[in-house]
């Protein structure tokens, strides 16, 4: 490796070390507010509460990781401008599409890492962190998984426990049902078999049930159960995809398909992580392109100030798009090309004229 390649990813790697354990130290301390807040009527000690804010951080550390390599890179074109690098670099025929490459290849390849270790790490943490936090709430007395045996509930509700089986979800539906009944010392009240099940509201209504009791199986039209779910809440606890490694979430989609269940959630997931290395590579380019603008000319307060500005607005355009593909407005695929194909747009005009200078 030639010699001003082993100096800029050394400088890169100090600029961007620098500014990750910034990011880290913010969001665990937002982190241990959250859970001071969170479990301020509990006994829970403090180095408890702490440890929990550590497995959340990384998910979210995850998530602004784009932002993390725009500052970084900042800081990095920073520390080269304040000695008079790029100059040095500029006589000695060093041009600046050169660094450009240098810092954008190893952007990419730290990605793939990110992606590889990093995300799977985080998600097993973020798992973790609330499976224990689910503990101390409410939601503790039911819960609801997707395997390949369809949709399983634990439902408590009115002294009872629900333990509700369905092979697919239909709009407002489940389809295929099988209920059973049991006291708060797991003894069986009665067991309800159903083809179809409105969950619209948390009134379920029952369509022709045959219901075993006592080895007496009574047949009805319809009858209503309460419960502590409807189609809105069972959609949400699937919603937090940042607890699942990319195998999981493979393995997710698959059950998801065989429920009939919507798979657009899991895969705007998998999109966004398979595109990430090169959404990592364009942030570190748009930097780039905006040091080499304004160069010399601005205080570094104001150039770190304007990346903080580049990256809200980044972040806003990003996450309007995925709000339109998690809403089936447009095509999962396109909610995540479409910033990218943008961000590519603006980085190819500015490499355009960027040798010119």
């Amino acid at each position: 490796m030639k010699t001003y390649i082993k100096f800029l990813l050394n400088l890169f790697n100090i600029s961007f070390l620098k500014i990750f354990f910034i990011f880290f130290g913010v969001v665990l301390l937002t982190n241990i507010l959250e859970q001071s807040e969170f479990f301020k009527n509990t006994n829970l000690s403090f180095t408890y509460q702490v440890f929990l804010s550590f497995l959340n951080s990384p998910s979210i550390l995850f998530e602004i990781l784009p932002f993390i390599f725009l500052i970084s890179t900042q800081i990095f074109f920073i520390n080269l401008i304040n000695k008079n690098e790029l100059e040095i670099f500029k006589y000695n025929g060093l041009n600046n599409l050169k660094i450009l490459k240098v810092i954008s290849v190893y952007s990419f390849l730290l990605g793939i890492i990110f992606i590889i270790f990093f995300y799977n790490m985080s998600a097993f943490m973020k798992n973790s962190y609330l499976l224990i936090k689910n503990q101390y709430t409410d939601d503790g007395k039911y819960l609801a998984v997707i395997n390949k045996n369809g949709l399983w509930i634990k439902d408590e509700i009115d002294n009872q426990i629900n333990i509700i089986n369905a092979s697919k979800i239909k709009n407002e539906f489940l389809l295929n049902v099988s209920i059973s009944q049991f006291s708060k010392n797991f003894e069986i009240i009665r067991t309800i078999q159903s083809e179809k099940i409105d969950i619209s509201q948390v009134d379920w209504i029952i369509l022709a049930p045959a219901i075993s009791k006592d080895n007496i199986i009574i047949t009805k039209n319809k009858i209503k159960m309460r419960s502590n779910f409807d189609l809105e809440k069972i959609n949400s606890l699937f919603s937090n995809m940042s607890s699942l490694g990319i195998m999981d979430l493979l393995e997710l989609r698959k059950n998801y398909k065989s429920l009939n269940y919507s798979i657009v959630n899991i895969d705007v997931q998998l999109y966004k992580i398979i595109s990430y290395p090169l959404y990592l590579t364009l942030m570190t380019i748009f930097s780039s392109v905006i040091m080499y603008s304004i160069g010399y000319q601005k205080k570094t307060m104001y150039k770190i100030a304007l990346g903080i500005f580049t990256s809200v607005i980044i972040y806003y355009i990003n996450h309007f798009f995925n709000v339109l593909g998690t809403s089936e407005r447009i095509p999962a695929i396109l909610s995540i090309i479409l910033p990218l194909i943008i961000l590519s747009i603006i980085n190819m005009i500015s490499i355009i004229k960027l040798n010119e200078k």
